[in-house]
């Protein structure tokens, strides 16, 4: 049995952890700091969640919105990362800010979560690089009818993060209607392209 999310009363929020209440239960999901910042006890809000079973234990991991749980499971995919060394890395940035480490090779925006080291942080970088191959990643279509450089400039650069989670050029295209790409900045591009394809 999984849950896609739960929604119902924040009962409780403390470190790592919220307490959502639905229907008369209280369902324990352990999260990320980003997603704690987002609650509010007494309020009706929704947790995106992924269930972890084993024989000895039924974890539930719950996140503020589908690009963070994307981000989660890409951590988990890759060797070595565990589910707590992912909240971790989640909880020292943002959904955005991950998906930019990962785009850019930023080795230090993941070392600065705690227990995660050099070699695990490259460990990252380098599977989930190339399972999504960023580097080859095709020009995505403008509006205009325009092409997207595929480097160099920041409408590329935030493609490349959308990509990392999982996004067709399709999506990305949409979501990147109407945006001034040449003046924002990519971690601005990425945020205002993850709010036009939530409320898509």
């Amino acid at each position: 049995m999984f849950f896609y999310y739960l929604s119902g009363t924040i009962a409780a929020v403390e470190q790592n952890l919220a307490v959502i209440d639905c229907g008369g239960v209280g369902y324990e999901c352990a999260t990320t700091a980003y997603t704690i910042s987002q609650l509010r006890p007494g309020q009706v809000q929704k947790l995106y969640t992924y269930c972890n079973i084993r024989e000895d234990a039924f974890e539930i991991y719950g996140f503020s919105t589908k690009e963070e749980k994307r981000c989660f499971e890409l951590l988990l995919s890759v060797s070595g990362v565990g589910p707590k060394a992912a909240l971790n890395i989640l909880s020292a940035t943002t959904p955005s800010g991950f998906q930019l480490a990962v785009a850019s090779g930023d080795e230090k925006a993941l070392t600065a979560a705690q227990g995660v080291g050099k070699k695990l942080a490259q460990r990252v970088l380098l599977e989930l690089k190339d399972k999504l191959k960023l580097d080859g990643m095709e020009a995505i279509p403008t509006t205009g009818g325009a092409v997207l450089p595929q480097h160099g400039n920041h409408a590329s650069e935030a493609a490349a993060a959308l990509t990392v989670l999982g996004y067709s050029q399709s999506e990305i295209a949409f979501a990147l209607k109407g945006l001034d790409v040449e003046n924002l900045s990519v971690e601005e591009i990425v945020r205002q392209a993850l709010r036009a394809m939530v409320v898509k």
